[in-house]
């Protein structure tokens, strides 16, 4: 048999449909991104099948055990206090650090220094801050930061203008916080704020009704993991990007 004969035909079309649902930027975030398009059970059966995080070791960053965390970030040595015992309390899972903030906060740091992400001066909301490392990063990065924690109802924005970014860490975890977290994002941004939310894949069918909701208002992408931080990546956790639609 020849070697013309031995080699593998490749269909065209399959790079053009990844090229289809990759784009370079959306919102403020100049990096690659995966969009989220059609039935998002399709992105859930992708996600898991790519990443397959059931088989992956949880907690790969952190120790929930211990009361203090030490991370090297921005070149500082940040210690994150915890509270390990607060976890027993039904309800209570922001007292510990987990892989996602540990993630969501290195990926800030190194898209700033790879050009991808600009928050010098800009605006920043941080949603469910828990133990406050994803806010302490965006910080030092040179955010004017806000950090909110539990239920709160925003009446008035503090700075009387709609941020330029929205953060925040394992925000998705039940139909109920899927509901509040909509209604605040949908408050809070406007067309120019850009949405950047990590989380542990936990509970597809979760995940998949955020996915299906927040797509009525909401431009979705996937940021994967070729993407994140390259010493911080993990198959338990999802990045996304979103970015609200203009009105018609």
């Amino acid at each position: 048999m020849s070697g013309a004969e031995c080699e593998e035909e490749v269909d065209p079309t399959e790079d053009e449909e990844e090229d289809e649902e990759t784009v370079i930027g959306l919102g403020s975030y100049k990096g690659k991104v995966r969009m989220v398009r059609g039935d998002p059970s399709d992105e859930m059966m992708l996600l898991w099948g790519l990443q397959q995080p059931t088989f992956s070791k949880p907690n790969a960053f952190v120790a929930q055990s211990s009361l203090n965390l030490s991370l090297d970030a921005c070149g500082r040595c940040l210690s994150i206090s915890q509270s390990p015992s607060s976890l027993g309390v039904p309800g209570v899972t922001g007292s510990v650090m987990w892989d996602s903030g540990i993630v969501l906060g290195k990926f800030l740091e190194n898209a700033v220094e790879t050009g991808l992400l600009v928050l010098q001066g800009k605006k920043v909301v941080e949603l469910g801050a828990g133990c406050g490392l994803v806010g302490c990063i965006a910080a030092l990065l040179g955010s004017e930061l806000m950090s909110l924690h539990g239920e709160i109802m925003l009446t008035q924005h503090w700075w009387n203008l709609l941020p330029d970014f929205v953060i925040g860490s394992d925000v998705i975890y039940s139909e109920e916080a899927v509901t509040d977290l909509l209604d605040t994002l949908l408050e809070l941004s406007g067309t120019q704020t850009t949405i950047i939310l990590a989380g542990e894949l936990r509970n597809d069918a979760i995940l998949e009704y955020f996915m299906e909701v927040a797509m009525e208002d909401f431009i979705i992408g996937r940021v994967d993991q070729e993407g994140w931080h390259p010493d911080y990546r993990s198959p338990r956790v999802a990045m996304y990007v979103m970015v609200k639609k203009s009105m018609p």
